[in-house]
């Protein structure tokens, strides 16, 4: 290896460590020892310990949802179209990202308490409110902005909380909090299958808000904003839109979230519409698809720290559109059950691994707060493309749901997406593959 190879490398090292090890002033996330919110010096940064695991236990709570896709599919709530139905779920998934984008400010000026507070009020009342829904703009509006707005207000803080106490596990504190929201897709669809026949679907969705309820108490009591932020942060940062890697990035996460919504929204109803499953099989793909998730969400994250996020990215969002477009091929149980699993574990990059992608790309370790807001906000629109967009096609049969463009359209955006990553890839490290990037 020449010695300009070497400095190549070294130089890609230092820009992309997710274990972000360098010296505070390159580091700049948090440095060792900052201003407490009480206004003292703070200690170092724990990276473990009681304490700063309680904040990825409170922040597995905080991604913890559920969906109802399924459900509203069967028309027993009110009529609507696939594609109208899904706007109900992409408009929720992208304020959950969007609000974010206006929250960090708030987060930076140490009203982290108060987030934590009007997000979970936002989740509870959403779903007591949808309980009451009759009709399609009713559960739009409970569903989409009042949990997804409060959604939006606890995305930042169990995001921007977590490399206040960890430096060298940063991916895997992420990736733990993530796999939340997965665990919370096995049990909340779980419990509104079991219950929606007994107490139906008022006292259903009522308890799913209470269960919403007790677990966001935990939070509240165990979370703690460790160190108080140096400045507060811009919502736009205009130079970002000239960084040609960075908008990149974020066109890759847009083209993979539209294929991650497809599948999220439609596996469930694929099984029960094409008549692989029966209607109760239909909604335990959704717990399948998140079991897998978990997995997704942890493992791909615990690795990026060894060798990279890109080199975790782009091969898994390539896996993505493989097994979307698997479903063209699938006609039984065992294929639908396969597809869903593996699905779920590779599709949980988008969802845990899009953080870490800024932080890696983001020089200007200030601008991280911004620049997350501002990726996760552009990205989120791919989940209105996702979700409508697929119902769109489906519905464009003549006579019978037109599920081969459903998986044509999903499978093809998410290979364009794992495409990009790989150009990206080859961009920031060239075409050697032991470099991590």
């Amino acid at each position: 290896m020449t010695q300009e190879d070497r400095h190549k490398e070294h130089k890609f090292d230092e820009l992309f460590d997710t274990q972000l090890q360098s010296k505070d002033e390159e580091r700049g996330i948090l440095p060792e020892h900052d201003i407490d919110s009480d206004g003292r010096a703070a200690d170092p940064v724990p990276n473990g310990g009681m304490q700063a695991w309680l904040q990825v236990l409170g922040s597995w709570i905080l991604f913890f949802f559920g969906v109802y896709q399924t459900y509203y599919e069967s028309d027993a709530l009110f009529t609507a179209s696939s594609s109208n139905i899904s706007w109900i779920g992409a408009i929720q998934a992208l304020l959950v990202l969007f609000v974010g984008a206006f929250v960090g400010p708030i987060y930076d000026r140490g009203h982290f308490k108060w987030l934590l507070i009007s997000g979970s009020f936002g989740v509870v009342f959403g779903h007591m409110m949808l309980s009451l829904c009759k009709s399609y703009w009713e559960a739009l509006l409970a569903q989409s902005f009042a949990i997804g707005i409060g959604g939006g207000c606890l995305y930042v803080p169990a995001v921007a909380i977590m490399p206040t106490y960890f430096t060298n596990k940063v991916g895997l504190a992420l990736g733990l909090a993530a796999s939340g929201s997965s665990v919370g897709g096995i049990i909340y669809p779980i419990m509104f299958y079991k219950l929606i026949d007994q107490v139906g679907f008022g006292w259903t969705v009522r308890i799913l808000g209470f269960t919403s309820l007790v677990t966001l108490i935990v939070p509240l009591v165990v979370m703690k904003m460790r160190v108080a932020p140096g400045r507060v942060r811009s919502i736009v940062d205009w130079a970002a839109f000239t960084d040609g890697p960075y908008m990149t990035s974020v066109a890759g996460c847009f083209f993979g979230l539209i294929g991650l919504h497809v599948g999220l929204f439609y596996f469930s109803y694929f099984g029960q519409d094409s008549g692989i499953t029966d209607a109760s099989l239909s909604f335990y793909l959704v717990p399948i698809l998140n079991a897998g998730s978990i997995f997704g969400r942890t493992v791909p994250n615990w690795l990026s720290d060894k060798i990279g996020p890109f080199n975790v990215m782009a091969p898994c969002a390539l896996m993505v559109g493989v097994v979307l477009l698997c479903n063209l091929a699938v006609h039984n149980v065992g294929g639908i059950v396969a597809t869903t699993l593996f699905f779920g574990f590779f599709s949980g990059v988008f969802v845990a691994l899009l953080p870490a992608l800024i932080v890696a790309l983001t020089k200007d370790k200030s601008m991280i707060g911004t620049r997350i807001g501002m990726g996760l906000a552009l990205a989120g629109l791919g989940a209105l493309a996702g979700g409508p967009g697929g119902g769109g096609i489906l519905a464009s049969g003549h006579s019978d749901p037109d599920w081969t463009g459903v998986w044509l359209y999903a499978g093809v955006v998410a290979l364009s997406s794992g495409v990009i990553f790989t150009l990206l890839r080859i961009w920031l490290g060239g075409s050697k593959l032991v470099v991590k990037v």
